[in-house]
């Protein structure tokens, strides 16, 4: 008999425990997946091509975030401006390995590190020496002088974080080169960042140093990496001819592409989220970082959809030039804007994956957002953790403002990264939507109720 009452009590209890934002998250994701906006916003946008800062696709991005804001109604569109550097990779990209024993050469997959110098038109022909650290490279002394060499510490596969494993590699990319010439070497040739074996090479960044001699570097596919360092372990005189013809052109005008729904009650406080719409020379660049972008306006446009209108302003910006400058982050955090206070900075740079939760660059506003963590469960994004942001978010960051990272499930990103694997076939429509829908959410009840 004492049935129903228990469960009236239960379910009261239940009701009680609610979030008031349960029910719109749940119609924001429902409507992200039926209506599914963002598979094709991501198509339209990686239509464009590549989009490295400073190319002709770069420019037809930029038109192509401020037509499609428009189209959407958002308001206040515009474009901010912004210098980008131009780097153009060239027509010839060539490497062999040229074993002493016998005439028969190796091709090697390789690809030039973004902002490298060329190599003379016909190459440049050495010894290797193999190393998979800094450290080790210095101890060779006068052994690496006059030779390539050849970073080949490869990304930990027993790390749980694909991206602790890029970062426990990814120094012999953007500083190989400087430490190679330091002790003499004439290149850099660098084990591509992913845990994949394959025949795709992985650009990426790279950078010189003042006072230092600036030599050439590439990336070489992991597949013949791993061929290379077994040709080097029978034959330790093999060579390798290298061959590149990239080139830095000088610094061109471009613009961040920034539109927003206008907050009702404090339009002064602003919510961001964003992606950056440059993306490297391979691939379509649909995970990185197509997919931030068309999340990121597909969020503003789930809210408009559904009449939600946030009390604070959020505010879409499509950053230019993360990958090779950062430069579209760095202008947009020091342009001047009177009266506004950046409250929270949302950034989807991580692949267009299946949405995990967000990571919190501010102990404070971590604090805060974790009680919010039931809200996301019913799609499997609850996990908020403490430390986390983004790149083009990190010059707000380096301000005050709170930076909030979507995570994702990351398995596979680097499969893609920076390459030609990086193609719109290689993302699911419903992980797009879903990460569109989070950040959505989060970005709503941030602008309810202040951070």
């Amino acid at each position: 008999m004492l049935i129903v009452p228990l469960l009236f009590f239960f379910l009261s209890d239940f009701a009680d425990a609610q979030s008031p934002y349960d029910s719109v998250a749940r119609r924001i994701a429902a409507t992200a997946l039926t209506q599914n906006y963002t598979i094709g916003l991501l198509k339209e946008l990686c239509a464009v091509g590549p989009r490295l800062s400073g190319s002709p696709q770069a420019a037809k991005a930029v038109a192509w975030a401020e037509k499609t804001m428009k189209r959407f109604g958002f308001d206040n569109v515009r474009l901010e401006p912004v210098t980008v550097p131009h780097w153009v990779r060239g027509p010839k990209e060539e490497a062999v390995a040229v074993p002493s024993r016998m005439r028969k050469i190796i091709p090697l997959s390789v690809t030039a590190l973004g902002g490298s110098i060329a190599t003379p038109k016909k190459g440049i022909t050495a010894g290797v020496v193999e190393v998979r650290s800094f450290e080790e490279l210095h101890a060779l002394g006068d052994a690496a002088k006059g030779r390539i060499v050849f970073f080949n510490r490869p990304m930990d596969r027993g790390q749980m974080s694909t991206f602790s494993a890029y970062g426990g590699a990814v120094d012999q990319r953007g500083s190989g080169a400087v430490e190679a010439a330091k002790v003499g070497a004439v290149a850099a040739l660098v084990r591509s960042m992913t845990t994949t074996i394959d025949d795709q090479p992985h650009t990426g960044g790279m950078r010189y140093a003042e006072g230092v001699t600036k030599v050439p570097a590439a990336a070489v596919s992991t597949l013949d990496a791993d061929a290379l360092s077994a040709l080097l372990k029978t034959d330790p005189k093999a060579r390798v001819r290298l061959v590149l013809s990239c080139e830095t052109m000088p610094d061109i005008p471009s613009f961040n592409v920034v539109g927003e729904i206008r907050g009702s009650e404090k339009p002064d406080e602003v919510v961001v989220i964003g992606g950056h719409l440059d993306s490297w020379d391979k691939g379509d660049g649909a995970h990185d970082d197509a997919g931030g972008c068309s999340q990121s306006i597909e969020a503003l446009r789930l809210l408009k959809e559904l009449g939600l209108t946030p009390k604070r302003t959020i505010r879409a910006v499509m950053f230019m030039n993360e990958e090779n400058g950062l430069r579209g982050g760095t202008a947009y955090a020091a342009m001047d804007r009177p009266g506004e206070k950046h409250i929270a900075a949302i950034e989807s740079d991580e692949g267009a994956f299946a949405p995990r939760g967000f990571g919190v660059g501010d102990s404070t506003a971590h604090a805060k957002l974790k009680a919010w963590e039931p809200v996301f469960a019913f799609m499997n994004a609850d996990r908020i953790v403490l430390g986390g942001g983004g790149a083009d978010i990190g010059p707000l960051a380096r301000k005050g403002v709170p930076p909030i990272g979507l995570n994702v499930e990351s398995h596979r990103y680097f499969d893609y990264h920076h390459s030609h694997n990086d193609t719109v076939d290689k993302v699911n429509e419903r992980e797009l939507a879903l990460g569109a829908a989070a950040m959505a959410v989060l970005a709503y009840i941030i602008s309810q109720e202040g951070l």
